[in-house]
């Protein structure tokens, strides 16, 4: 399968792992897939970018908004970002941060499974013999995954215009 992949979309999977290692993360989300995307010099890149997804801003915000939930924190009065800051002040950057990065090869976790078989399935219904990173994100866009419709809500994204751009054109 991973032949059917053009360089780009095979190049965005391969550092997704590193995406997930950077946020110390046990499993590839689809955020971390999402991440690797902003990266990506072709269609998939230009179509964040242009809606204001850029890799700085949204590892920004994925590091705001996990490990912990600033939501849930701030319906009981806790300012995470004071929190953080003041945190980060005392003990240096990334003290909220979990443990060590994790080593070695690191597995995809079903919603990013889930978001690869949404991409294969928008392929193959399209009778296309190349997967490109545009397709790519479209299955990420398509599983609907909490956290990163979190995040393009605190990056003011209109998601689902989003979503019918990477779905409606005919390289998607």
């Amino acid at each position: 399968m991973l032949e059917r992949f053009t360089d780009e979309a095979r190049w965005a999977i391969t550092h997704a792992q590193e995406e997930a290692r950077t946020l110390r993360s046990s499993r590839i989300e689809p955020v971390h897939v999402l991440l690797a995307l902003t990266r990506e010099p072709g269609r998939a890149g230009q179509l964040l970018r242009a809606a204001g997804v850029d890799h700085e801003r949204l590892t920004a915000a994925a590091r705001r908004t996990a490990p912990l939930d600033a939501d849930a924190l701030a319906t009981v009065g806790i300012d995470l970002d004071q929190v953080r800051a003041a945190t980060e002040a005392a003990f240096g950057p990334g003290a909220l941060d979990r443990g060590a990065p994790p080593s070695g090869h690191i597995r995809f976790a079903d919603a990013s499974k889930h978001a690869l078989a949404q991409t294969v399935g928008l392929v193959g219904r399209r009778h296309l013999d190349r997967i490109d990173a545009g397709h790519v994100l479209f299955g990420v866009l398509a599983v609907a995954d909490p956290l990163v419709d979190r995040l393009f809500q605190q990056l003011g994204t209109d998601l689902d215009a989003l979503r019918e751009q990477a779905a409606g054109s005919d390289a998607a």
